[in-house]
């Protein structure tokens, strides 16, 4: 790809989604600012969003409408270091994000807005709110054959906001709020600390 998307910031978001409707208009909203920055990479036609595969090959998402709202799908971002695009969706009043393998056209449903480590190994997700969300930081080991989640971690306090990035490759840095509270709180965390827990085996 010649062109590379730049992720919107937290600030960037919320001014450009104050006037929203909703969370789908949200997410159209940052779809067209993304799209005129990654040129062939995903075409918007009406209800429906294409996106390319690599190297052959098209992925299909299709809105569908309901009484609730329907579900829809907004590009997001692009991860060209490990050629996956991410997709915005909501359906009724819940929002999650599709992670797109454009090599493998494999997909997984992720809580929250997936960052990728510095080794490109790993994605971590942070989804906390008040209603609907997880509650959980967690970490997804990325390889071909697609995305798994690896390990997850829970604070003692409760969270209504938090944003996840990587200080290097072994931990995470977490913005976040407590729930009443009115700043914002710093928090690093290895992998290699005792108190992740790790999903059951199937």
């Amino acid at each position: 790809m010649a062109a590379h998307a730049v992720p919107l910031t937290v600030e960037e978001l919320t001014k450009l989604c104050a006037e929203a409707d909703d969370a789908a208009h949200c997410g159209r909203l940052v779809e067209g600012v993304q799209l005129p920055r990654l040129p062939n990479l995903a075409v918007r036609d009406g209800s429906a969003l294409r996106v390319s595969l690599y190297p052959s090959g098209t992925a299909m998402f299709t809105d569908t409408e309901a009484q609730n709202g329907g579900r829809s799908y907004s590009l997001w971002d692009f991860m060209s270091e490990i050629n996956a695009v991410v997709l915005y969706v909501t359906d009724g009043d819940d929002a999650t994000f599709t992670f797109l393998q454009r090599t493998t056209g494999r997909k997984v449903e992720l809580p929250a807005d997936p960052k990728l480590s510095p080794d490109r190994a790993r994605l971590v997700t942070a989804d906390f709110c008040e209603r609907r969300c997880s509650n959980e930081l967690a970490t997804w080991r990325v390889t071909r054959d697609g995305v798994r989640k690896e390990l997850s971690w829970r604070p003692r306090e409760a969270w209504f906001d938090a944003v996840a990035t990587w200080k290097d490759a072994d931990t995470v840095a977490i913005e976040y709020s407590v729930a009443g509270g009115q700043t914002r709180s710093r928090l690093s965390r290895r992998l290699a600390d005792a108190d992740w827990a790790r999903p059951q085996a199937p």
